[in-house]
């Protein structure tokens, strides 16, 4: 994401939202599978961790685009808990990746006013990447722009055994009736604790699952899976994605659609 900062009269303008896009009624949340960065790498001859790079470039342009059309969260799927299951050098690679990446646009992510966080089993991590995470997390704590949530190391199922796990230490520690806990407590106690769920999910390459993603979170999501590999993935297919989101009507379980 680097650019000059916002002040500066070389600054890059802000892209405009899409004139066929309601902007009142577009996703508070959007979250991001971003699938099939290794054959877009292979489909043109390269090795997969160029896909992966290509990947990190359409992040940056998803987030700006995000951020300028009014968009308030953007949550993706960086790294799985299955993920470790990959070729040791593809692994090795996505782990440096993420450090250089961090260290290269830091700077511009608090001159953008992004507030970042990582969310996943980060002990997990190698130790400079833990330290880089915790650095950026909490330079931009204090921003009001987008909130950008990068799921490193993170599984669903994972997710959910923690919180049990955590409410039933209250429970025994006597801090927490067991009949208390509702929906609200469970949620607390998730990675994701105070941000709101995500409205969109966008699925690319195909593919028409979630894969251990925001199980809980994704209750009421709306759905939307394109053919596009993640690193060609623009402003074209995001605004195909948003327009599939507003021709929904979304009830929740009720009869009448609910305003977004």
């Amino acid at each position: 994401m680097s650019r000059p900062p916002a002040a500066s009269t070389d600054a890059a303008p802000r892209s405009v939202c899409p004139p066929e896009l309601e902007i009142a009624r577009l996703p508070s949340h959007v979250a991001v599978i971003m699938d099939g960065n290794g054959r877009w790498a292979e489909s043109r001859g390269l090795p997969r961790v160029m896909g992966h790079r290509a990947g990190v470039e359409a992040l940056k342009s998803t987030l700006r685009l995000c951020s300028d059309w009014g968009i308030k969260a953007l949550t993706a799927y960086a790294f799985s808990t299955e993920n470790w299951a990959r070729p040791g050098d593809e692994v090795n690679f996505l782990m440096t990746l993420f450090e250089r990446v961090l260290q290269k646009e830091l700077r511009s992510l608090e001159q953008e006013q992004v507030r970042i966080r990582f969310l996943g089993d980060l002990e997990g991590l190698p130790e400079k990447l833990q330290e880089l995470i915790a650095d950026a997390t909490e330079r931009t704590a204090g921003n009001d722009g987008i909130h950008f949530n990068v799921c490193t190391n993170y599984g669903g199922r994972r997710e959910l055994v923690r919180a049990a796990q955590r409410l039933a230490q209250r429970a025994a520690d006597g801090e927490l009736d067991p009949l208390q806990i509702d929906e609200n407590s469970v949620a607390a106690e998730l990675f994701t604790a105070g941000e709101q769920d995500p409205d969109l999910l966008i699925r690319t390459s195909g593919e028409h699952r979630i894969s251990n993603f925001l199980l809980w979170q994704l209750a009421y999501a709306e759905i939307h899976v394109t053919d596009v590999f993640w690193p060609d993935f623009g402003p074209e297919a995001l605004t195909r994605a948003l327009l599939d989101y507003q021709s929904r009507q979304r009830r929740f379980g009720g009869l009448d659609p609910i305003s977004p």
